[in-house]
């Protein structure tokens, strides 16, 4: 098959090596898949999912039984007491500024404790870009408190937390555009125990993209009050055509539905713009996608860390999430990479992907993903800011069969050039 590609042969020999020693790997991930695969069963099954479910409400969307359905299998699926899973939330970016603005008010305090947020999530909170509507233009107080070796500053967080009420505690599970580690489960539990003993009523919020299905539990399992999410990403299942998700306790849904429609209105209105099916089918298969991009990860890991390249996690370290980072050492070989990826797309693999303005992003940012949903990560697809030291931060393989051939098609590029 790698021949009708013209891929070299030791770069073929080597890919099967590869996908051997993986096999210990690889079976973790599906006992995981088959664990979230039935939570999602049975939360369709309790629920009595339904064809009707599937139809269109226009309008308003006074009495969308589907839509209210598809919120409860979300709550049920993460523990949680509440959803709002809506076709209007249109990235986890929106998701996140939802969740923000329909939570705090005017003088209240928040805190990431993950360090620095992501790009798009300073220039909300106003650390960053120019814009007047801010978190910090309304008037809301914001601080940060640094991971120290991949590790939450509990003293640091504790100190805090005693000295003056603080409303608000984000945390970014996914690393985003920095070379810290993601934050696993596990610890996200630790640091909730701490910050509940010392402040109970702190709103705990955990940004949960990329994270989605990728171990057994999810962080409202832990102690977290309210996590968000994007379709574009896991839950999406490669399905969902747009979408985002906000699950947690029910007086701070009701608080963030009425930010997201009207006050008064809260959950009770929004047509489903004829996506119950896609958001249903993408939940369905989001477990296995989430599997299929694991492996698609891993693989890649060992194949790069094979041929010489600087990468994180390495192909055997424990995951939280499916991104992939490969530290390139310069502009060209960043861009060269990306390309490759693009090449390996199934659609507009033609395209010669180049660096580029990113609205919400202070960088120019070069981005590869020929994707049947644009912008979709849960398909395979690679971006990075250019800046220093030139890391391409990878996600995605909706199969890990089409995964596994955009790796190769990518690296046989990238070693032919």
């Amino acid at each position: 098959m790698y021949y009708n590609y013209d891929i070299d042969e030791k770069l073929v020999k080597l890919s099967e090596k590869v996908e051997k020693e993986l096999t210990p790997i690889f079976k973790n991930f599906e006992n995981i898949s088959l664990i979230n695969s039935s939570k999602v069963l049975k939360a369709f099954q309790n629920n009595w999912l339904s064809s009707t479910d599937f139809a269109e409400v226009t309008g308003y969307g006074f009495s969308d039984t589907g839509r209210e359905k598809l919120e409860k299998i979300y709550a049920e699926i993460y523990h949680a007491e509440d959803a709002l899973v809506r076709a209007q939330i249109m990235s986890g970016t929106h998701a996140l500024s939802l969740a923000f603005f329909g939570l705090l008010k005017h003088g209240d305090t928040l805190i990431s404790i993950s360090g620095e947020p992501y790009d798009s999530l300073r220039t909300i909170i106003g650390t960053s870009g120019n814009s007047r509507n801010t978190l910090i233009a309304n008037g809301i107080n914001y601080e940060q408190i640094e991971l120290i070796n991949n590790e939450f500053d509990e003293k640091s967080i504790t100190e805090r937390l005693s000295k003056s009420f603080v409303k608000l505690v984000e945390i970014q599970r996914s690393r985003g555009y920095s070379q810290r580690k993601s934050i696993t489960i596990k610890k996200i539990e630790n640091i909730c125990k701490v910050i509940k003993k010392v402040s109970p009523n702190t709103i705990i919020m955990v940004d949960n993209c990329y994270g989605d299905f990728v171990e057994e539990k999810e962080p409202i399992e832990v102690g977290a009050d309210i996590i968000v999410g994007s379709l574009m990403k896991n839950l999406g299942g490669g399905v969902a055509k747009t979408g985002g998700y906000i699950v947690g306790k029910k007086d701070l849904i009701w608080d963030v539905s009425e930010r997201f429609s009207a006050p008064g209105i809260g959950k009770d209105l929004g047509a489903n713009l004829n996506q119950n099916l896609s958001f249903y089918r993408g939940l369905y298969m989001a477990p296995s996608c989430v599997c299929s991009s694991l492996k698609t990860m891993v693989f890649a890991s060992k194949m790069l860390e094979e041929l010489g390249f600087d990468v994180d996690p390495k192909f055997d370290e424990f995951r939280t999430d499916i991104i992939q980072t490969i530290n390139l050492g310069n502009a060209e070989n960043l861009v060269k990479f990306c390309q490759g990826i693009q090449n390996g797309s199934p659609v507009e693999s033609y395209v010669t992907t180049i660096p580029a303005p990113m609205p919400g992003y202070p960088n120019d940012e070069v981005m590869a993903g020929g994707s049947f949903i644009s912008g979709s990560t849960i398909e395979l697809s690679c971006d990075a800011p250019m800046v220093e030291p030139f890391t391409a931060f990878m996600q995605g393989g909706i199969t890990y069969e089409y995964g596994r051939l955009g790796i190769m098609l990518a690296l046989n590029k990238i070693l032919k050039k």
